[in-house]
């Protein structure tokens, strides 16, 4: 095999006249009845080589039976383009390789797709021949960002002062949150372990343990349902720091937040980045998790309308649920169609029963009124209101619903950044972070009766908090923080419980008995008598920031090997039935899942 020498991205025109092998694949092949001209492509970029007939008639004529996906070695002499003929669009496109030696390396089954095309292709066939799909410029790039990210991430901790340890893969099944991967023991019968769903327990001992300040990049898995951006299995930054303060947490991270994106972007973040309550954040936005590049902010109206005739929102107010709404500005050419049909079957999705409207026009006397089929039950002083309420002007549109807090939140988040995508409100290219703190410690379980952790069972409270373990835990703040970007949540984590007796009230409060929380949690409970230090960290999803970084909305676009959202694999069609065997060696029997009548 020729020996290469040169990547296809990395000769310039300082190189004419270098002896040069280059090896790759063909990407592309061109015969002019005499020439023919290869594009090389690796991992680096492109070259184009250059066969002459009558320079070298063997590697010519070797040249003319290339395909497309074949695996080459060229061995030849950089030289300059003809004048005219160079490619601005390529890093190499100053000049080509005169090949005077080829050797075929492989040769290849016709893709089935064109693997040097943009254009969109079908993405469970893309997922089947995902070595093909890897090997596109789109991919090539994302692949590249995902490895500069997770290096300029390990570099920053470890000049931070951060140990990188490993934690177990298997583990104890401590069933909180999302459902474990179970692995079944052959050594132990009847055992099993558990995949982690995150290092918590272990990264908090490793605080235990004097280890002061430790990361890593690490697999973590849940299996729950899948979403857009979201997987069976990914990777996330974990950090935990001793003797530190939420400001400790947050400084460290913004710090590294900062660096990789100067380092792939070239954008410079604004430091300190912007901290908003959990309810200011609910409040305005109707979500944990805003997107803060665009306004249309949520009003309550509850108060205004409640004095209404419109009995929909009078009843839902004094049933003890609220009326909130958003002002779409220039949107009044909305059609009635689209608002009731499309709109209103859009927040249906998110539980609301309807979706009321006002679009706001000119009146006779030139002054803004509101018209909608339900504006006579409103009087010309309420109209007003609502109109101030919103800052509403001529051309806008005041989208409402009523019902519970729970749904108005919920349905009114999802139309406002709907909304702000259709009237292309949202700056694709803007990077909006902020910190979302003072979340509640607790959150009521209506269904189950019981308090549940709104992030985990470890999370502190403030100290000033804690003796509300005891009256009042609807009232309880944690010391818990979110990273939000761009309305997505990349990072979160908290401040955790260092005092076992209040790591006791928290579980009651959540229904865990002394029992259970020895049969879980046994083992970390017996390491917090052994003096632990305050401690907090944070995890970062690492395959949701490269999904950002790149411009991607699909989070298996950055994933090399991802599953499909029903959690098949389809290059290797896992999972998959096993042997016989296998499962005798770990006393398993698979039990046919019963048909529904």
């Amino acid at each position: 095999m020729l020996k290469r020498t040169n990547n296809c991205g990395q000769l310039r025109a300082a190189d004419e006249g270098k002896e040069v092998t280059l090896s790759g694949w063909v990407r592309s092949y061109r015969d002019h009845g005499g020439l023919v001209f290869i594009d090389l492509r690796d991992r680096e970029g492109l070259t184009q080589l250059v066969f002459n007939p009558e320079a070298h008639p063997k590697a010519h004529e070797l040249a003319r039976t290339l395909r497309t996906e074949w695996v080459i070695s060229a061995k030849g002499t950089v030289r300059h383009r003809a004048e005219g003929m160079e490619n601005p669009k390529m890093a190499t496109g100053d000049i080509e390789i005169d090949i005077c030696e080829l050797e075929v390396l492989n040769k290849a089954k016709t893709p089935p797709f064109e693997v040097d095309s943009n254009a969109n292709v079908n993405e469970e066939l893309r997922l089947k021949y995902r070595y093909l799909d890897l090997r596109r410029d789109r991919m090539q790039h994302i692949m590249r960002v995902r490895n500069r990210a997770a290096k300029i991430i390990r570099d920053y901790h470890q000049e931070n002062g951060f140990y990188e340890i490993e934690t177990p893969m298997l583990g104890k099944s401590t069933p909180e949150g999302a459902r474990d991967f179970l692995v079944p023991s052959r050594m132990t019968e009847g055992a099993f372990y558990a995949l982690p769903q995150s290092p918590q327990l272990f990264k908090q001992i490793l605080m235990i343990s004097g280890m002061d300040r430790y990361f890593q990049i690490v697999k973590c898995f849940r299996d729950e349902d899948l979403r857009a951006d979201r997987q069976p299995e990914f990777t996330q930054v974990d950090l935990e720091m001793s003797f530190v303060d939420m400001d400790d947490v947050i400084g460290i991270t913004e710090g590294c937040f900062a660096k990789v994106f100067k380092d792939i972007l070239d954008i410079d973040i604004q430091l300190p980045m912007q901290r908003m309550s959990y309810n200011d954040a609910v409040e305005n936005y109707g979500i944990d998790r805003p997107d803060t590049r665009f306004e249309m902010l949520l009003k309550d109206i509850s108060a205004i309308v409640v004095e209404s005739s419109f009995k929909v929102f009078t009843n839902t107010v004094k049933g003890g649920g609220m009326v909130k709404g958003i002002c779409a500005k220039g949107a009044a050419t909305y059609s009635r169609s689209d608002i009731e049909k499309t709109l209103t079957g859009f927040v249906a999705d998110f539980g609301a029963r309807g979706l009321a409207w006002f679009k706001v026009q000119e009146g006779e006397d030139g002054k803004p009124v509101l018209f909608s089929s339900i504006a006579k039950f409103f009087s010309a002083e309420q109209q007003a209101a609502i109109m101030e309420t919103f800052q509403a002007e001529i051309g806008d549109l005041i989208l409402m619903v009523g019902d519970s807090a729970d749904i108005v939140h919920k349905s009114l988040a999802a139309l406002r950044c709907k909304l702000g995508e259709d009237l292309g409100l949202v700056n694709e290219d803007q990077f909006n972070f902020v910190w979302v703190v003072d979340f509640p410690l607790f959150a009521f379980n209506k269904d189950e009766n019981r308090w549940d952790s709104l992030h985990h069972p470890f999370t502190a409270p403030f100290p000033e908090d804690v003796e509300k373990l005891d009256s009042d835990p609807q009232n309880i703040r944690s010391q818990a923080y979110d990273i939000v970007l761009n309305g997505y949540e990349i990072a979160g984590g908290s401040i955790r419980i260092h005092n076992p007796q209040v790591q006791a009230k928290v579980f009651k409060l959540l229904g865990i008995t002394d029992e259970m929380a020895r049969e879980r949690f046994g083992f970390f409970l017996d390491a917090l008598e052994y003096g632990t230090p305050p401690h907090g960290g944070l995890a970062w999803g690492l395959d949701r920031l490269v999904m950002l970084l790149t411009g991607t909305d699909n989070i298996r676009d950055v994933i090399a090997f991802p599953k499909t959202q029903k959690g098949q694999c389809l290059l290797t069609d896992a999972p998959s039935g096993v042997d016989a065997d296998q499962l005798e060696d770990l006393y398993i029997k698979v039990v046919e899942k019963p048909t529904s009548k």
